[in-house]
């Protein structure tokens, strides 16, 4: 190796920043928490909810995902769940407003939770930092249980864990039969059971 070579590889090194994704709707949330986390060296980019998440994954995958619970639209039950059908590597934390106290919610497919003002800036980067180095090891067929939106039109919303794109199928008893609906963008075979849901007002499902 030369040694411009190797000054080169030094200044990469040098520059490399982990990507980190915010996923809130609050707009003081996407404002403050992202000027946190660039002030310690990360690159940081925001979605305001589940949706607008889905689609900055299809351009790129973060290192690490940062997640609200209680969103308009697609909730963080529903987009974590689909983080850890697609993305099962990626490390995530879930915060919260409405759920307090360090246990984390029932339902919630994340590697950390905090909740809303409960913890210190130190506890959390020190979060942050430990589930950089160490990410966690699943595997990618591993069952996750897909949170499922029911709508006001009798419809369920599935989200494909291929190509992260939403679709309507009609609304199904909750009965936790195994189903199945073809993706109308991609085609993949979606297979889910809608269940009773214990912890929101949605149902769930378990993709396979």
């Amino acid at each position: 190796m030369s040694r411009h070579t190797g000054a080169a590889m030094k200044a990469s090194l040098s520059n490399f920043k982990y990507r980190i994704l915010v996923v809130d709707d609050n707009v003081s949330m996407r404002q403050t928490l992202p000027t946190l986390l660039s002030g310690n060296g990360y690159e940081v980019h925001t979605a305001v909810d589940g949706f607008d998440a889905l689609n900055a994954l299809r351009w790129a995958v973060p290192d690490l995902i940062i997640s609200d619970l209680t969103m308009p639209n697609m909730s963080g039950f529903e987009f974590l769940s689909v983080v850890r059908r697609r993305f099962p590597n990626v490390p995530v934390i879930a915060l919260s407003g409405e759920f307090t106290g360090v246990s984390m919610p029932s339902g919630v497919l994340a590697d950390a939770f905090f909740s809303k003002g409960e913890h210190s800036a130190e506890q959390f980067f020190r979060k942050i930092t430990e589930l950089l180095d160490h990410p966690p090891i699943r595997s990618k067929h591993e069952l996750a249980p897909l949170w499922i939106p029911r709508t006001t039109t009798g419809y369920h919303v599935l989200t494909c864990t291929e190509c992260l794109r939403s679709f309507q199928v009609p609304d199904q008893p909750v009965d936790g039969r195994l189903r199945e609906d073809e993706c109308i963008f991609c085609g993949t075979k979606v297979r889910y059971r809608v269940e009773s849901a214990t912890s929101t007002s949605c149902p769930s499902a378990a993709t396979s």
